[in-house]
């Protein structure tokens, strides 16, 4: 199943530099293995925030949340999470 999910990162005002890159970089990661394993297809930065759309690819809600929730920013996240069916006129197929 698909999922079209919104995020927003808002890390604390005081936070030392260096944890915010670490955090960073160790978001990174974790997103780089979720994509080898099939869980996000897509990213889109919006331009000017802290925030993405992204396309998620999961068995069920649950998969979806514990991918999700690996994430070393998700502490600092706001998540809206879409649910997406297939549309009978879709070109893609």
């Amino acid at each position: 199943m698909e999922y079209l999910v919104h995020i927003t990162v808002s890390l604390p005002p005081g936070m030392p530099s260096g944890e915010r890159q670490e955090l960073y970089a160790a978001e990174a990661v974790q997103a780089a293995s979720l994509a080898r394993a099939g869980r996000l297809v897509r990213l889109w930065r919006i331009p000017g925030r802290t925030a993405n759309w992204g396309l998620w690819h999961a068995n069920d809600a649950t998969q979806l949340h514990d991918a999700l929730t690996s994430l070393p920013l998700w502490p600092y996240m706001d998540i809206e999470v879409v649910p997406l069916a297939r549309h009978p006129n879709d070109p893609a197929g």
